[in-house]
């Protein structure tokens, strides 16, 4: 079953140039279909790196600013729950 996909044209303009580049570096000539399958393979494989490039950009924080957030933090060694802390805010 063949399935047509639209790309947009700076898209197709990178996959074209890519193609030729494969058949200048190793003479084999790939169609548009073999390199498309071969790039999808090649993500599913390492697909971690996939999702993550899809994920909002955030900004690290440092490991000095995470340990002075949590140097204020206070263990009770009593356990809350939602209902506690309801309890807390709207009585």
């Amino acid at each position: 079953m063949v399935t047509f996909v639209k790309i947009d044209e700076e898209t197709k303009s990178r996959l074209e140039r890519l193609q030729a580049e494969i058949r200048v570096k190793t003479g084999t000539k790939v169609t548009q279909q073999e390199l498309l399958e071969r790039l999808v393979n090649e993500a599913v494989a390492s697909k971690t790196d996939l999702i993550e490039s899809f994920r909002e950009e955030r900004v690290p924080i440092s490991g000095t600013t995470k340990a002075a957030f949590h140097e204020g933090t206070v263990e009770s060694g009593k356990e809350t729950d939602e209902s506690d802390i309801d309890d807390i805010l709207y009585e």
